[in-house]
């Protein structure tokens, strides 16, 4: 069943970790004027005009050819296979693709990129359910990122990762459009697809709202277009 208006965003439906909440996905869309439509098929639906994938447990580090570290959680391999044959279906088709933090890398992963594991600081991670915050500056001012911000240099975020990408771990079809000041990639998009975002931070969540409300606008305009 599809909830609200507008563009049909497709999001893979999986149980999500105690720590995540789908229903933020859901109505951040709906708040922007999309319909959320949350599915199973490993190909997107035919009257779908955006793919949207959710945070959740590590991607397999077998994926970019390395071995799981101490650190690294246990794989989901049904949910790394279905997510990335619907994100392959949406690249192929150019279909708008807004990724957060999981998602974020696995976007990374499946153009080719890698991952680093584990960053050693605590300053990306969540305490208790209890988000970090930092601020990440938009080096592109050309990006959709800042298009939807009107320029802005910097966004303060939430943060909840150990996970992370560095400039030399970006897949070839990406660039960097933000980072953190300590130097990791906080946000990329496709040089090669009309509205490929993805974001490291969690803007779905409520101690976002309303700062992160125009990326979500942002990624349903151009859904709509």
């Amino acid at each position: 069943m599809d909830n609200g208006s507008g563009p049909l965003i497709a999001i893979p439906r999986w149980e999500a970790p105690t720590w995540e909440r789908t229903g933020y996905y859901m109505e951040s869309v709906e708040a922007a004027a999309g319909r959320c439509r949350l599915i199973e098929e490993k190909k997107l639906p035919n009257d779908a005009a955006g793919l949207l994938l959710m945070g959740g447990v590590d991607v397999n580090p077998k994926l970019y050819g390395e071995k799981r570290g101490e650190r690294t959680q246990s794989p989901q391999d049904d949910r790394d296979e279905h997510e990335t044959d619907l994100l392959e279906d949406a690249l192929a088709r150019d279909v708008p693709v807004l990724a957060i933090c999981r998602g974020f890398q696995l976007l990374n992963v499946t153009m080719g990129g890698s991952l680093l594991q584990n960053i050693d600081a605590d300053s990306h991670r969540a305490r208790k359910d209890i988000s970090a915050w930092h601020e990440v500056i938009i080096s592109d001012k050309a990006s959709r990122l800042a298009a939807a911000y009107d320029g802005e240099d910097t966004l303060r975020v939430n943060s909840r990762h150990h996970q992370g990408v560095t400039q030399p771990l970006l897949a070839h079809g990406l660039r960097s459009v933000a980072s953190s000041p300590d130097g990791y990639v906080e946000a990329f998009e496709s040089v090669a697809h009309r509205w490929t975002v993805g974001v490291q931070w969690h803007p779905e969540r409520p101690e976002m709202r309303p700062d992160a409300a125009p990326l979500f606008r942002a990624f349903v305009q151009a859904c709509g277009e």
